[in-house]
């Protein structure tokens, strides 16, 4: 069965350079709305069997929006274990203001995830974000067994890089040597077993009309 991931449509705090995590959802920004339509644009020909999202409004909402595209009977499962990163005492604040108060932490969370600690801002690290969510991946795909199955997974950008990067074994350390994702952007796993992934398309954007700026990605 194949995977695919889509981050949450660019909200405003992305455009401004503040981390959102769990408990921050701004609101998505007026061109978002596009993108989600050319995601499902994209997405169209491929036959769903379900999809699932995290409940926080900006992925739910895109997941919403991309499965209308689809012109296909998708049902929507929202699901708790998709949120993005807790990240305590970053969340709203700049990335300028994070880089002045926990220039170690920021570092860490963007380059070294074996490292990213949370002793002095509060929150999830690397590992507790996978712990987490590798139980969901692995719920949705008992759930669609069949090796014809096709899910939409609809989430935020650091928990999903981290949770897929997970999924294909790379080690802690490593978890951010792919590079960020992209808002809108289309990333692909396939699985036959729940436990063993590869990677058919990384962080795909060829759908998107827009150029990319470097808010979009994390």
């Amino acid at each position: 069965m194949k995977l695919y991931f889509i981050r949450h449509g660019k909200t405003q705090w992305n455009l401004e350079g503040r981390f959102q995590g769990a408990g921050g959802d701004s609101p998505l920004l007026p061109e978002s709305y596009q993108q989600m339509v050319q995601v499902g644009r994209y997405l169209r020909g491929i036959t769903f069997t379900h999809a699932y999202a995290s409940p926080i409004k900006r992925a739910r909402v895109t997941a919403q929006h991309v499965i209308r595209e689809l012109h296909q009977k998708v049902p929507l499962t929202l699901m708790s274990r998709l949120e993005e990163f807790h990240l305590g005492r970053m969340e709203g604040q700049t990335f300028t203001s994070i880089q002045e108060r926990f220039p170690a932490e920021l570092d860490a969370f963007r380059n070294h995830p074996d490292r990213y600690t949370t002793t002095a801002i509060g929150g999830e690290t690397f590992q507790q974000v996978i712990d987490r969510m590798t139980p969901a991946i692995q719920t949705i795909v008992a759930n669609n067994p069949r090796p014809q199955d096709n899910v939409l997974i609809v989430g935020h950008g650091a928990a999903l890089n981290a949770e897929i990067n997970a999924l294909l074994a790379t080690p802690l350390a490593d978890l951010r040597k792919r590079g960020g994702i992209r808002n809108t952007s289309v990333t692909v796993l396939e699985t036959s077993d729940g436990q063993h992934f590869d990677l058919l398309d990384w962080n795909n954007t060829s759908f998107l009309t827009a150029a990319a700026t470097p808010t979009d990605t994390i």
